[in-house]
């Protein structure tokens, strides 16, 4: 393995594909069902964020598959973000396929025309296709395909429906057949990013120049220090770079446009891109959609968002804490009838007492009381917990509650961690990674430590609280 990034392939002759995708549109679903789960997981040099990788065989070749870490952007404000970006700019990957929900294309395209920038070998993936058919949902890929420039597939991955088509595609753009049209933005941006780009040509290695160009206006010191420590140089340095981007940049203050509200419209530019795009593809007949929008006025507006949080969490607290008595006391009653036994073993065998101590009221003991205490609720509390993210309820409470995180410098993020943390303190200050910001990530992990988790909570048994 090189500086450059992971090693493109095991064999000369295999093509790398780089899978990408935002969490939850069944991008791993795609990768195991193409490499039949062969796999292995690596980290790229420098992350904790680990990538898996897989073999299949089509047409001939061998391709080797990607799978980098599920993010909504490129722009490289998490560790995810940062992997799946320096993977596609300096992993060597013939091409690029990014897995989109079907259901709620629009949320997707936004990932799919930064990754186009980067790579314009480019097939998009519509994966659950069946899902969106049954919520009323139609896609026009074609359509799609034709202002994308790049192919379009639909699948229902979980089916193999779709795959067959989709390596054929992935063939075409790793034979160069494809070159997907990048997103254009406002008229200012485009005149100033035109000479940049055609300054860079040639300078930036395997990075499309105008991609370069646009963080060199955008000012995005992460991406300039990554790709100077790639090139060896700082293109800001570069003699006449330096010029065209500081004549550029007057050209965009001119008109309004400079430090963030720059990096503002670049991002607005994409979303509204994405807009337009599922608009002109996207046909929905289903109450679905509707049905969703009220849920989203019910869980999420002023007046009732944070009642019905409390009334949920407090109905989830209540299963836990009063659903674990039965199991808890079962436990507790097996396991003490066990020590019970074992001091009866202990002293027909004439052992020391304070090997009795040791083991049976020390170690078994200790085990009894935190297995009966601490099980049953975490039994409970996490089946209920993970229903309440998969029906997609935990964002929408971190949206409400992110103003008010905000206010004491935290992130609303923080409030799925802390409430991880009432199953188990663990959990949550491993759940912290899902924050961006490594000071806010600190500081939820801190806090963490204030939530009580279940083995603190009072359960009571016929009238008396157990011991934990």
């Amino acid at each position: 393995m090189d500086r450059t990034g992971e090693p493109r392939s095991g064999r000369p002759g295999d093509r790398v594909v780089a899978l990408a995708g935002n969490p939850n549109v069944g991008k791993s679903t795609v990768f195991n069902y193409l490499t039949g789960l062969r796999q292995h997981t690596g980290n790229w040099p420098g992350k904790t964020v680990a990538t898996a990788r897989g073999r299949c065989e089509y047409g001939g070749y061998e391709y080797v598959l990607v799978d980098l870490p599920g993010t909504y952007s490129l722009l490289a404000h998490s560790a995810e973000e940062m992997v799946a970006r320096d993977f596609l700019c300096w992993g060597g990957a013939d091409a690029a396929v990014v897995v989109c929900d079907a259901s709620c294309l629009e949320r997707n395209l936004n990932l799919v025309l930064q990754t186009i920038e980067l790579q314009p070998r480019t097939v998009v993936c519509v994966n659950l296709m069946d899902e969106a058919r049954r919520r009323g949902i139609t896609v026009d890929l074609e359509e799609l395909s034709r202002r994308l420039g790049v192919p379009v597939v639909g699948t229902a991955a979980g089916r193999g429906e779709g795959t067959d088509a989709l390596m054929a595609a992935v063939e075409r753009a790793a034979d160069g057949e494809v070159r997907g049209r990048p997103p254009r933005y406002l008229p200012p941006i485009e005149r100033a990013l035109e000479p940049l780009t055609a300054q860079l040509a040639g300078r930036c290695g395997p990075v499309p120049p105008r991609w370069a160009a646009l963080r060199l206006l955008a000012g995005d010191e992460e991406a300039l220090s990554t790709l100077a420590d790639r090139l060896g140089r700082d293109l800001r340095e570069e003699e006449g770079t330096a010029e065209c981007l500081a004549q550029a940049r007057a050209e965009l203050a001119a008109v309004g446009l400079e430090g963030q509200a720059l990096g503002d419209r670049l991002v607005s530019c994409l979303v509204w891109a994405a807009e337009d795009l599922a608009h002109a593809a996207v046909r929905e007949e289903g109450a679905g959609d509707r049905r969703d929008r009220r849920l989203d006025r019910l869980f999420t507006s002023r007046l009732t968002g944070i009642p019905v949080m409390l009334l949920l969490l407090a109905g989830v607290f209540w299963l836990t804490i009063a659903g674990a008595n039965y199991p808890s006391q079962l436990l507790s009653g097996l396991l003490f009838r066990v020590q019970d036994v074992l001091t009866e073993v202990f002293a027909a065998l004439g052992a020391p007492e304070w090997l009795h101590g040791a083991l049976v009221l020390g170690v078994w003991r200790t085990l009894a009381w935190v297995v009966s205490v601490m099980l049953p609720p975490m039994a409970i509390f996490f089946p209920l917990f993970t229903l309440l993210e998969d029906l997609g309820y935990l964002p929408r409470v971190a949206f409400v509650l992110d103003h008010a995180f905000q206010k004491a410098h935290a992130c609303g993020k923080q409030a799925l961690t802390m409430c991880m943390g009432f199953g188990c303190n663990a959990a949550g200050v491993v759940g912290c990674r899902i924050i961006d910001s490594p000071r806010e990530q600190l500081i939820a992990m801190l806090t963490n430590s204030f939530v009580p988790c279940n083995g603190r909570f009072a359960q009571p048994r016929k009238g008396q609280q157990s011991m934990c």
